[in-house]
């Protein structure tokens, strides 16, 4: 009896063949290139298999490309934020120099058309409540500050030192309502007391007869009178004149033209005279308003 199925040959004897055929292949190959055109066609139909079988680690290096493109794009753009912030902080700080700059070329531009000596200061700190108006200075007696100092800003008259020590000095503001000092009005000459009102942005003319010929919008001027300021400096501008019943003077209020609410440094002045740098302090309240601090 037959077996069922017949047996080919064995694993071994097949090895062996594929051997020998491979070898076979390889050696004409090699030697006669007789096998470059169906290797080009073989070529044809493996490659989408290539294609196909790369295409996951195609597709994860495409995804981590992109990702570290990402995460760069996101360092940059945090780096770029970072730095935009800093450029804007060191805007805003070169605004505020160049701000300064501007104060302090108004104030050496003003100590030029003086003609007087002067000196630089800043301002420490700052009083203005109604019943003093004081600012401390960074100039004391060892720079040579001395009561009854004029005092100016880039615009106008602020007031006279009061106190000294030796780093540091008071200066009364002219809005003071102990401060009076003696103005002319530019345009005619006419002489009067501006006396502070406690208000920042308020003087007041005493004792101005009624027919007195004085106008809004008139500047006044230090007269010179007393040899505490000399004579020229701008002090205020006329904002109200006013004929009151009742009343034997004119109502006449200014505005101060310095900025006494905003200066941030101020002009410490010595007059021509030496004379008149040590006269006595002109404010009301006497010795007691210039004793040393």
């Amino acid at each position: 009896m037959k077996p069922l199925f017949a047996q080919g040959p064995s694993l071994t004897a097949r090895l062996v063949l594929a051997v020998v055929a491979a070898l076979t292949l390889v050696f004409v190959d090699h030697r006669y290139q007789r096998l470059d055109s169906v290797r080009a066609s073989l070529s044809v139909v493996v490659y989408p298999l290539y294609y196909i079988a790369g295409l996951p680690d195609t597709l994860m290096r495409e995804v981590q490309g992109r990702l570290a493109d990402e995460e760069v794009l996101r360092r940059e753009k945090a780096e770029l934020q970072q730095e935009n912030l800093l450029l804007k902080v060191r805007l805003q700080r070169f605004a505020a120099l160049e701000a300064e700059n501007d104060r302090l070329r108004g104030l050496l531009g003003s100590s030029s058309k003086l003609g007087e000596r002067v000196l630089v200061a800043e301002l420490l700190a700052v009083d203005l409540d109604p019943y003093r108006h004081q600012v401390v200075v960074d100039k004391g007696s060892k720079a040579g500050v001395f009561v009854g100092q004029p005092v100016l800003d880039a615009r106008a008259v602020m007031g006279q030192v009061v106190r000294v020590a030796p780093l540091s000095a008071a200066v009364l503001l002219i809005t003071d309502s102990e401060h009076l000092l003696p103005v002319q009005v530019l345009r005619n000459g006419l002489r009067a007391v501006a006396q502070g009102t406690g208000l920042v942005n308020r003087l007041e003319l005493l004792h101005l007869p009624k027919k007195s010929d004085v106008r809004v919008d008139d500047r006044l001027v230090t007269s010179g009178l007393g040899g505490r300021f000399p004579a020229g400096y701008p002090v205020a501008r006329v904002v109200a004149v006013r004929d009151e019943p009742g009343r034997p003077f004119l109502t006449v209020l200014a505005k101060p033209l310095a900025r006494l609410d905003r200066a941030r440094e101020v002009l410490l002045v010595w007059s021509l005279s030496p004379e008149k740098d040590h006269a006595e302090l002109e404010v009301v309240g006497g010795p007691d308003a210039a004793s040393e601090p």
